[in-house]
């Protein structure tokens, strides 16, 4: 196992990362930008090492001042968590070209399965059901081939991932338009302006497997994640398992994703993404090679420690469990609550956290990065925590889901929280139909043009929290000289080095 073990990344997957370290008495190095420099990542760690300016081009993504950090803390590994520098192979080198461990898979595996194109190539050659596209054409070529694969169609950037660079295009005149916005889309976030077309599954649900795979040959998978609910492009809420997927559709799901593994010869978690149509085809998405947001979802009905088993498997030993070890038991959702204002188009909310009360009880799970006194800045994604409940049901799973939202108060900032319980109670959403228009189709217009529908949820929301506040007289300050600071949280102080 590790000695020391650098995490090369901030908020909630951070402190995620440091408790799973923590618990193999492995010791951790936290980085930070000036703008986190009382994040509670650092906080949590037992050392700390500044890295740049709030920008994460100057800071988090700056791979040599990682790498220098690692080395003059003495860490023998680095876990890049997700994002920023999770999916650069580059990266992944130079930890491999320092004598460093790169927590993930081989770079050769990120590089093939981070190019959308070479990964359907290599998914075909698999066997694996994908979705009807080209190669990467010109322009002209692009726009013929549309017309051949019939509308709508979807152009993709062939670098990158999370939405940017896609447009969907249903008519034949809006294909050179959108071929020129993707390209500049791709460009401006990836450095890359490829883009290649694919058939646009119409009515799909995002359903991905995750998998787990060692050193010495072992592959297993563990069970699916529904991933449908998403704004622009972006999941806000999943669950585990499907209702979507019967027990056929989940082992030949299952079997096509640990052969994507096999065919991208990947060790690491990782996940397989698919999507499934109306008529329950199944084909391949993409491969993220990384940890997943929702990793939480599958640990909660399958009992398996995620990260931890990423440690084991980056310091060489075999996959703890067998295919035939993994079971399910009961259901599992996760919310991610968002620095951001749904009743104003959920524009970015950083500023102070004011009063903070976790729920708790039974079935809950609130992996977060923040704390009462802690400053949400600007200059990162606005995701503070990721709710998660269990239920021996889905029925269970939602309604503990209702309760841990209703006990959850944030003060200072605008929160997705009102979003969220909206959506717990839609019946679309609670009769399980759901696709990845959702939002759009069967949500925004139930709560009217301007979102009047919402705002009733929040304003019952907040004079039952306002409530229970007064009664109960709870409020968790942020200053350290009144209670429990977010030093202690964690058991034990860090030690910063500047």
């Amino acid at each position: 196992m590790f000695k020391k073990v650098l995490i090369a990344n901030r908020g909630e997957i951070a402190v995620r990362l440091i408790r799973a370290c923590r618990e193999l008495d492995i010791p951790t190095v936290a980085v930070y930008s000036e703008a986190d420099r009382n994040a509670l990542h650092v906080r949590c760690a037992d050392e700390a090492y500044c890295v740049g300016p709030p920008p994460s081009v100057e800071s988090y993504l700056v791979m040599d001042r990682i790498v220098d950090v690692a080395k003059r803390s003495g860490a023998d590994g680095i876990h890049p968590g997700y994002g920023f520098l999770a999916e650069n192979p580059v990266f992944a080198k130079m930890c491999e070209d320092n004598g460093i461990t790169f927590i993930g898979p081989s770079p050769a595996a990120i590089e093939m399965m981070g190019h959308k194109t070479v990964a359907r190539e290599t998914m075909q050659k698999a066997n694996v059901p994908v979705v009807p596209g080209t190669e990467l054409l010109d322009d002209d070529d692009l726009a013929r081939s549309a017309v051949e694969i019939g509308f709508p169609v979807m152009v993709k950037a062939a670098a990158g991932g999370g939405g940017k660079g896609m447009r969907i295009v249903h008519e034949q005149k809006q294909t050179e338009e959108a071929i020129r916005a993707a390209r500049s889309e791709a460009k401006s976030s990836f450095g890359d302006d490829a883009v290649f077309i694919e058939k646009y599954v119409e009515e799909p649900r995002h359903i991905e497997f995750q998998i787990l795979a060692d050193r010495h040959g072992n592959v297993i998978h563990l069970f699916e994640r529904e991933c449908s609910i998403q704004r622009r492009h972006q999941k806000v809420i999943e669950e585990a398992p499907s209702m979507a997927v019967d027990e056929d559709l989940r082992m030949r799901m299952g079997e096509a994703a640990v052969s994507a593994a096999r065919a991208a010869g990947y060790w690491s978690a990782g996940t397989v993404e698919f999507l499934v149509d109306k008529h329950r085809n199944f084909f391949f998405l993409e491969m993220n090679t990384r940890l997943q947001v929702e990793h939480p979802v599958t640990e909660m009905i399958t009992g398996v420690d995620i990260a931890k088993e990423m440690f084991r498997i980056a310091s060489g030993e075999k996959l703890s469990i067998r295919q035939e070890d993994v079971t399910m038991n009961g259901w599992a959702l996760e919310c991610r609550i968002y620095a951001e204002d749904p009743f104003n188009n959920f524009l970015p909310s950083p500023g102070v956290i004011q009063t903070l009360r976790v729920p708790g009880g039974p079935g809950v799970r609130d992996d977060s990065g923040v704390y009462a006194g802690y400053e949400v800045p600007l200059y990162y994604d606005p995701m503070i925590s990721k709710l998660c409940t269990w239920g021996r049901s889905r029925e269970e799973a939602i309604d503990r889901m209702k309760r841990a939202l209703g006990e959850y108060v944030i003060k200072g900032i605008k929160t997705t929280i009102p979003f969220h319980l909206k959506v717990m109670s839609n019946e679309h959403f609670l009769a399980g139909d759901i696709t990845t228009s959702f939002i759009g189709d069967k949500f925004i217009l139930e709560t009217g043009e301007h979102g009047e529908g919402l705002r009733d949820v929040s304003l019952v929301t907040a004079a039952l929290q306002m409530g229970r506040r007064t009664r109960e007289g709870v409020s968790v300050s942020g200053q350290r000289d009144k209670g429990m600071d977010a030093w202690r949280m964690m058991g034990r102080r860090s030690r910063w080095v500047m």
